[in-house]
Order: structure tokens, then C-alpha cells, then sequence
């Protein structure tokens, strides 16, 4: 009688309906109905960008492409004329070779200035102080002001003739009549104006310090190793990625420079083409005697150029640059 009424109660039990399930939502899942099918949301989201790239950015970079083997001058309607524009660029204008060489000149020397400044400064703040927060502030105040029109122009009164550089430059019996005004100076007065707002890779650099474990310094210490051994050994590897960062995109900055070569030299590139930047003579080419085909031809040589110069310096890192797990690429 126990055995029966015990199957009695399994098969009742079994058979007694459970807590009723929750109804699955059509489509597989709340998430998946309201995302996965409806895609024309997140299209119409992201039609602003994708439309203001076609038109402002990729359109216009096609139409210069056509352009450069054109002979095009705002009035007439493009001609093709093939190669020709590049032909003439290294083999008929003389300017141009001495643009490329100015922009070369400059890049060289201002791009390791600048990292150097930014990175010394960076090891300076890197210190804990009560007045940490006021001097890094005051460090980066310059890079705020950015390339612009009147820090250019602030610049070359400085830098002129009988300006205070050259007032100072004088009582030390140095060179006197103008920084910008003779070919042997003007330039450097431009790097100097781009060395002097170092304050953005200084604080990527900034950012960069404060990663490197305070232990590794600790064990260099214990084995006797001094500040020039510890950063060498250390701080040079542990911060070479953020170094490559840096130089990657000073680098790219030095090869766009306008503003400051357009101020300083009053849209000329003198005295005597000393600070004719490549861009620079690309806005004469294009905006001043209406050579656009040819402006387009220069404009492109100088993405082609950046793009090598890039991946030139990726290339390279493999040799330098360490990565903080083990691995070298």
C-alpha cells in the first residue's frame, strides 16, 4: 500500500502543471529585437559622419586627384594634361626643390627640439611638488594658443628688427637687425616658435611617466645605478611607445606647418625663399597665381610623402621601441 501510494504521488507531482515559463519574446531576445532588427537606426545615427566624409573630405580629396593631372586655373574648365604637373614640379621649378628642402630643414630640427624640450620638462614635473599643478599649467598655457594669426604675429615683432630679441641680443654683442628679416635666421626664429608650445607632448609624455613602475627605479638604486643609468636603462624603453607617439605625430605636424611661415615671412617664404614651406608655396601656387592643377599635383606629393615618412618611422620601431609586455613589433 506504501510502494502504490508513493507512485501515486510521483505521477501526480510529475503531472501537476509547474510555474509557468515566461514567454519568450518574438525574435530570439529583447536585445536582438530592438538592435539586430532595426539596423536603420543605427545608420541613421552615423549618416551625419558618413555623409560629411563623402562630401567634405573624401569627394573633394578625389576631385584634386583628377585636378593634379589637369592644367586648371578657376576660370577655364580643367584640361587634361597627364603627368605633366609632376614633370614640371622636379624638373622645370626651382622654388619647389627649395621648398621641399626648407620643409626638410625645419622638420629635422624642430620636431627633436621640441620632443626634447617636452620631454625634459615632463621629467621635471614628474617630481611631486606642492606647485606641481601651477607649473604644469603654466608649461602647457602656450600650446593653447595654438598656430594662430596673432602668436605668429607677436612672434615676428619679437624676432624683427629692433624688437626685444634683439635689443637682448645686442647688449650681449650678438647678432643685431632682425631675426626675420636675414635668410641665415629666419627659420630658426619660426622653429623657435615651435619649440616654445611643447606643452602637448608634454603631457603625453606626462601620462607616459606616470605608468613606469616606482620599483623598477627602486631595484636600480639597490644596484647602484645613477639618474643618467636609470633613465637610459629605464625610463627610455619603459617610454619609448608614447616616444613613437609623439614623434609620429610631431612629425606629421611639422610637414603641415603654414601659419607661422605665412605670418613671419608676410606670405613670401623670404627673405631671399629662407622659410618658403612646402605648404607655403603650395597656397602661391593655388590661391596667388591661380594654378590649381598644380597646387593639387604638390598637395598630393605631400600626402604620398607623409605616408612614407610614417611608415618609415613604424618600421624602424621595431628596433627601439619596447613594449611593456615582452614584445617587440
Amino acid at each position: 500500500m506504501a510502494q502504490q501510494a508513493l507512485k501515486r504521488g510521483a505521477v501526480a507531482a510529475s503531472a501537476a502543471p509547474g510555474p509557468r515559463a515566461a514567454k519568450a519574446p518574438p525574435g530570439g531576445g529583447g536585445r536582438r529585437h530592438r538592435y539586430g532588427e532595426r539596423p536603420g537606426i543605427a545608420y541613421l545615427f552615423l549618416s551625419p559622419w558618413v555623409l560629411g566624409a563623402l562630401l567634405l573630405t573624401l569627394g573633394p580629396m578625389l576631385y584634386s586627384l583628377y585636378l593634379s593631372f589637369t592644367a586648371y586655373d578657376l576660370f577655364t574648365s580643367p584640361r587634361w594634361i597627364g603627368l605633366e604637373n609632376y614633370r614640371r614640379l622636379f624638373t622645370d621649378d626651382d622654388r619647389f626643390l627649395t621648398s621641399v628642402w626648407v620643409t626638410l630643414k625645419y622638420v629635422l630640427i624642430a620636431t627633436p627640439l621640441k620632443l626634447g624640450a617636452a620631454l625634459g620638462v615632463a621629467l621635471l614635473l614628474n617630481r611631486t611638488s606642492r606647485a606641481q599643478g601651477f607649473y604644469r599649467a603654466a608649461f602647457y598655457a602656450p600650446s593653447l594658443l595654438g598656430a594662430s594669426v596673432a602668436v605668429a604675429l607677436v612672434w615676428r615683432v619679437i624676432f624683427d628688427n629692433g624688437g626685444p630679441v634683439d635689443k637682448a641680443a645686442s647688449a650681449f654683442g650678438l647678432h643685431a637687425g632682425g631675426w626675420t628679416t636675414d635668410p641665415q635666421y629666419a627659420l630658426l626664429a619660426i622653429v623657435l616658435l615651435t619649440v616654445w608650445q611643447f606643452g602637448a607632448p608634454m603631457v603625453i609624455f606626462l601620462a607616459g611617466l606616470k605608468q613606469i613602475p616606482r620599483s623598477l627605479y627602486d631595484a636600480a638604486a639597490v644596484d647602484g645605478a645613477g639618474w643618467w643609468r636609470s633613465f637610459r636603462s629605464i625610463t627610455v624603453p619603459m617610454l619609448s611607445p608614447v616616444i613613437l607617439f609623439n614623434l609620429v605625430l610631431e612629425t606629421i605636424h611639422s610637414f603641415q606647418a603654414f601659419t607661422s611661415a605665412f605670418v613671419v615671412s608676410g606670405g613670401r617664404g623670404g627673405p631671399s625663399d629662407s622659410t618658403l614651406f612646402y605648404t607655403l608655396y603650395l597656397y602661391q601656387s593655388g590661391f596667388v597665381e591661380y594654378r590649381m592643377g598644380y597646387a593639387s599635383a604638390m598637395a598630393w606629393l605631400l600626402l604620398i610623402a607623409i605616408a612614407v615618412v610614417t611608415a618609415v618611422l613604424f618600421r624602424t620601431s621595431r628596433a627601439w621601441v619596447f613594449y611593456s609586455g615582452g614584445e617587440e613589433r
